[in-house]
């Protein structure tokens, strides 16, 4: 579970993941395709927010799909002052929002609830240079930029499609 820190603070290093978008992988899907997982975004205090099913938000630091195995965090400096307040905020809103949804694997999923925060936060200097966050952005961007935070992820992530190709190679020779 994600835990937020006693402290006050409204630092990023309050917690190693605040202000972060988190990511595990789904089981059997990740093994075929390993930029396809589960995703939630984190708040001031590290505690992971996900859409994880029809009209279901956890926003209590437990992901649907276990702890998540790779982050990358958001430089919220653009946000001004009050900055993890409008961060909160705006997750807050999308948890809201979220709680009247039916989930939809294909087209309203985790990933459109990330980005329907991100696109709330009216960030300035667009992060990564995107100006409208939405699913597909945030896979490949996550996919790519997203940092591991165990090696545990990386082979979680990796190595059954390396599996899969293998056996796949062996019985075709």
């Amino acid at each position: 579970m994600i835990m937020a820190t006693t402290s006050s603070s409204s630092s990023p290093q309050e917690h190693p993941l605040s202000y972060s978008i988190v990511w595990s992988p789904l089981p059997l899907i990740t093994c075929i395709l390993p930029f396809i997982g589960h995703m939630g975004i984190t708040t001031s205090q590290g505690i992971a927010c996900d859409f994880q099913g029809p009209y279901s938000v956890g926003d209590r630091g437990r992901m649907a799909f276990g702890h998540p195995t790779r982050a990358l965090q958001i430089d919220i400096r653009s946000l001004g002052e009050d900055a993890a307040e409008k961060w909160d905020n705006a997750i807050h809103i999308a948890n809201e929002e979220y709680r009247t949804r039916m989930h939809n694997i294909c087209c309203d999923n985790c990933h459109s609830h990330v980005a329907y925060a991100l696109n709330g936060m009216e960030l300035q200097g667009q992060p990564f240079r995107i100006q409208n966050w939405d699913m597909v952005k945030l896979c490949f961007l996550v996919f790519f930029r997203g940092r591991f935070l165990s090696w545990n992820g990386v082979l979680v992530q990796f190595v059954p499609l390396a599996i899969l190709i293998s056996i796949w190679v062996f019985f075709l020779l």
